[in-house]
């Protein structure tokens, strides 16, 4: 690079600002004020409420880990005696005394397949092993003492079984995302010893859930058919990796049905966003456009789209509801990189589950050329950032709504309460520092004129 001429004071204090990095000119910003005349104002660095910045390797990494410590150690998988309060692997006979170790969350619940399935995407991500261990040892875990307590209800049939949802989902919830956990788990392995458990899951999900005359899945309550928007992450991630698991296509035309029969109800084209529930019958119907129901929408067809085979029929009409629902959603971005509780009233609070999602689907989208990364990037570092900001040092989560039924007014949405405990949480966040990493070894960025920008460099 040749040497600077002599630019005048202005100019000179300009040029102090300017650096090459991997052979580009990349702005930086100053940190002292001036008059007009002196100073290089428009590098002044704002006062912003989260880091601005495009987060490293090792940082985005040291997050993750501080959640893994935090889940590994809070998550047992063992049996214990109540009588010695010890652990054990007698499964000799049907015993009361024989209990799940507890811990601060379900290995069975819906949010616990989310956090199954981004320890994998974890491990992908970054080469440690470690967070691919955690879910196999749990949903092997799972899969072994599963016949034991099965035997447990029949000999007594009034015993509370830890393992009811496994044994016998009677919803949604009990069933998609763990088992597109424990499919993705096996990978491939047909004869894995969670089959049995896999078929059971998508038998409830094929056959016994509530639908409606078209076969939307669909729900009994709070009101007569209801369909929910959650239940599409607790249905299509199950059906494609079902799909792909055994090559059956009538699952994959269940998800795409899912999915596009859901959005002809449900989302809102002039703001680009869902409704969380919709009820037959109810004319017109409240919308009130939660962020975590949105964000499971966005990853359901994130989900169907990584095994969809592209030559299905449903494919090009998946990819452009998950291309409109991404750009709805990134117009709602807050300036401090979170979205707000419900997504287009600014005055709800602002909730990291829902931001961790849709940092995750978007940059997940930018990496599989889904989306373009010159107008997604941007905003998914800055959502990554805020996030990162709600981890403490415990590696727990801040600012997670709890969980949440169907409301049709305002109040309920607003006031649903935050917990560190809400276990909606911890996937979302390992999924969005999972796919951030990705991002960032593969896209090129720099801060332009003080703008966090992604280059074709």
């Amino acid at each position: 690079m040749k040497p600077m001429k002599s630019l005048g004071k202005m100019s000179m204090l300009a040029a102090a600002c300017i650096c090459t990095t991997a052979g580009s000119l990349q702005a930086q910003y100053v940190k002292t004020g001036g008059s007009d005349a002196t100073s290089p104002l428009h590098l002044l660095k704002p006062d912003y409420p989260v880091p601005y910045e495009a987060p490293s390797q090792q940082k985005v990494k040291a997050v993750a880990d501080k959640v893994f410590a935090y889940l590994d150690a809070t998550t047992p998988y063992a049996l214990l005696d109540k009588r010695t309060g010890q652990v054990t692997t007698d499964l000799s006979k049907p015993d009361t005394n024989i209990i799940l170790q507890t811990g601060d969350y379900r290995l069975t619940s819906y949010e616990w397949g989310v956090t199954y399935s981004a320890m994998l995407r974890m491990s992908e991500a970054s080469g440690d092993k470690k967070y691919a261990d955690y879910t196999h040892n749990r949903v092997q875990f799972l899969a072994k003492v599963a016949p034991y307590f099965s035997q447990m209800s029949k000999v007594f049939p009034q015993y509370r079984n830890p393992l009811k949802q496994v044994l016998e989902p009677h919803a949604l919830d009990d069933a998609g995302a763990v088992c597109a956990a424990m499919i993705k788990s096996a990978n491939g392995n047909m004869q894995t010893p969670m089959r049995p458990l896999i078929d059971r899951y998508m038998d409830f999900i094929s056959n016994k859930e509530f639908r409606l005359a078209d076969k939307t899945l669909a729900r009994n309550r709070p009101l007569p058919n209801s369909i929910w928007l959650d239940d599409l992450y607790m249905s299509v991630p199950a059906l494609a990796q079902m799909g792909k698991f055994t090559g059956n296509n009538a699952y994959y035309d269940d998800a795409v049905r899912q999915i596009l029969q859901f959005s002809e109800r449900m989302f809102n084209t002039g703001k680009g966003l869902y409704m969380h529930g919709w009820i037959q019958g109810m004319e017109p119907h409240p919308q009130f456009h939660w962020g975590r129901a949105n964000g499971w929408a966005l990853m359901a067809m994130s989900e169907l789209l990584d095994v969809l085979p592209p030559s299905h029929p449903g494919y090009a009409k998946v990819l452009k509801q998950f291309q409109q629902h991404a750009a709805g959603l990134a117009a709602y971005q807050s300036g401090s990189g979170f979205w707000h509780q419900l997504l287009d009233r600014t005055d709800s609070y602002l909730e990291t589950s829902a931001t961790a999602i849709y940092a995750y689907c978007m940059a997940h989208g930018i990496n599989k050329g889904w989306l373009d990364a010159k107008a997604f990037g941007p905003a998914v570092l800055l959502a990554w950032n805020a996030v990162s900001t709600k981890v403490n040092d415990k590696g727990q989560v801040e600012g997670t709504c709890v969980g949440t039924g169907m409301g049709f007014e305002p109040a309920f949405y607003y006031h649903r309460p935050v917990n560190v405990f809400a276990a909606h949480g911890y996937g979302p966040v390992l999924l969005a520092c999972a796919e951030v990493m990705i991002l960032t070894q593969q896209k090129h960025f720099k801060l332009n004129d003080s703008a966090l920008m992604f280059t074709e460099e």
